[in-house]
């Protein structure tokens, strides 16, 4: 009792007939057939590499195109001389040129000895495979497809479209319920020359020869029909990403192959030196797979996930996903704050020594990049250019939090800087934005300019601020956002610096003692009622009580520490 081979190759023959040399040496046949398009010289020297081999076959070569009646006719002609050349097979194994033995071929052996008439076969129905691409699931078996998708796609897809609108409807012959599955397979001799000897083959064939990609339901139908103990499962180790195409394994693969159980894998890279030599070496080991195929479905579901939608906050030329794909605006949180410097004094670094947090000036001003002490760089090589940091806002915040990971990360914002950035700052799950609306009238107090001078600033100012509040507020704003005005920030600022520091911590452990020094704010009353007497409202700024006498503004807080 054995198990013999069918080999379909196409590429890097050197590789097939290091495969072919191993199969052979462990005593099983080997019938290979090669793709009519290999020129004659490169197909003479691989013959010619093989020709010291015995039990090993060349089938007749036939053009093989993918998704076509080709394969399978290819596969059957293979077998049939296989089945002829020696009647101590007991199962037909079908591999490829780029499958790889993962597991020694004896206990390849071994394993179908032990299941002497189960057919191993990934077979299921239509409607439960979740990899069908493209549109063509019912209708890969009830319309024809005698066009390559490949060669001929703007045919392919005429002829399509025709048979829908005369409403085409094949269906299969005797009853045979069409199934899918990967098309490397292991059947049983018995079931082979079912399959294969059926008086209504023909017609079975005809059917076939236009279904859309045939190999990969041809014999995992008729198995159904023809076969006694079918397990649907393969037992080759074949993957494929969300667009249909296979995974290939490379030399970095190798300690995932060793723990899958599978007997072998495709498709690997002809490149791949480092698995060639350790799986086709006879002197390794007996495998040492796990045995379950969880873990590396779990892995190539990760793999899947990753490249769809990539690393939060990751966005490079050689991976830019679409909007709906990607993962996340920014890679860690980090906190913005908007005002809060233009209040007190040397606010950054009592943040810091609050919560560890590193804070930036402002990243966004319109002269230069105010990072961490001042510096003319930062991390990943950002540099202060204002003009390189605009040409691309949002790459650059992201960039920013990218490159300093493991280390939270603040700036203080404010509507004298580019506001180009506000959007993404309100739509990024992973900013926190704590905003004194108003602030802005503080800078403006203590420059000692007449009010008729900084009227249209002021104005501007918030119009600015009052467009990035409504942002913040928008219903796909995904910001955690909290906003004072300057007035009730004012009144008792304890209470929103202790918020601030509670959701930078994530934990309430810390109490607020010691409050940072508040810039001076005598005077802010009387000059918010003369921008109003100006006809500018600063609104945004809340409600002061203002009184007609200058001495109303020592209401206002001037020792900020706390007894």
């Amino acid at each position: 009792m054995s198990v013999g081979f069918v080999m379909l190759a196409h590429e890097a023959l050197h590789r097939a007939a290091q495969v072919a040399r191993v199969i052979s040496a462990a005593g099983c046949p080997i019938v290979i057939h090669v793709d009519a398009r290999v020129s004659a010289p490169v197909f003479e020297s691989f013959t010619h590499s093989l020709g010291d081999i015995e039990g090993v076959v060349f089938a007749p070569r036939r053009q093989c195109d993918w998704g076509t009646w080709s394969l399978v006719e290819a596969s059957i002609s293979a077998t049939e001389i296989l089945l002829n050349l020696d009647p101590d097979v007991n199962h037909v194994a079908l591999i490829s040129g780029a499958c790889l033995p993962i597991k020694p071929v004896d206990e390849f052996k071994a394993y179908l000895a032990s299941h002497p008439e189960t057919d191993f076969i990934e077979s299921v129905t239509i409607g439960e495979v979740p990899w069908t691409k493209g549109g063509l699931s019912d209708e890969r078996f009830s319309l024809s497809f005698p066009f390559s998708w490949k060669r001929k796609k703007r045919l392919f897809d005429a002829w399509v479209e025709l048979q829908r609108l005369v409403g085409r409807n094949r269906r299969p012959p005797l009853g045979i319920v069409p199934h899918m599955g990967s098309q490397w397979w292991c059947l049983t001799r018995a079931t082979v020359k079912r399959i294969l000897s059926d008086p209504d083959r023909q017609k079975i064939d005809r059917y076939f020869r236009r279904v859309w990609i045939p190999d990969e339901s041809y014999f995992q139908s008729l198995v159904r029909y023809y076969g006694t103990n079918v397990e649907s499962r393969s037992l080759t180790l074949s993957k494929f990403d969300f667009q249909g195409k296979p995974h290939v394994f490379y030399d970095d693969h190798l300690l995932l192959l060793r723990q899958s159980p599978a007997y072998f894998a495709r498709k690997t890279w002809h490149g791949a030196n480092r698995l060639y030599r350790a799986f086709l070496d006879v002197r390794r080991p007996d495998g040492v797979g796990s045995e379950s195929s969880a873990y590396i479905d779990r892995t190539f579901a990760q793999a899947v996930v990753r490249r769809t939608r990539g690393r939060a906050g990751l966005l490079m030329a050689s991976r830019y996903p679409a909007h709906e794909l990607d993962s996340g605006k920014s890679a860690a949180p980090y906190a913005v704050f908007h005002g809060l410097g233009d209040v007190f004094e040397g606010f950054g670094d009592w943040v810091n020594r609050s919560t560890g947090s590193r804070v930036h000036g402002h990243l966004f001003d319109v002269k230069r990049v105010q990072y961490y002490g001042d510096q003319a760089g930062y991390a990943g090589a950002l540099c202060d250019s204002a003009a390189l940091r605009d040409y691309d806002p949002e790459m650059f915040l992201r960039s920013l939090i990218w490159n300093t990971r493991g280390e939270h990360q603040s700036f203080q914002f404010s509507p004298r800087d580019m506001q180009g950035i506000c959007r993404f700052l309100s739509h990024d799950r992973n900013a926190s934005i704590y905003v004194v609306s108003g602030a802005w009238a503080l800078p403006l107090l203590r420059s000692g300019r007449p009010i008729s001078q900084v009227r249209a600033e002021a104005a501007e100012l918030q119009k600015r601020e009052a467009a990035f509040i409504d942002q913040l507020s928008e219903q796909h704003a995904r910001a955690r956002t909290k906003i004072w005005s300057l007035a009730e920030f004012l009144e008792r600022p304890i209470d929103p610096l202790q918020e601030i520091v509670d959701g930078l911590s994530g934990a309430e452990l810390h109490l607020v003692e010691t409050l940072p020094p508040l810039k001076p704010t005598r005077g802010l009353s009387k000059f918010l009622q003369e921008l109003r007497n100006a006809g500018m409202n600063p609104h945004i700024a809340g409600e002061f009580g203002y009184q007609d006498k200058s001495a109303a503004d020592e209401n206002l807080p001037t020792d900020l520490e706390i007894r």
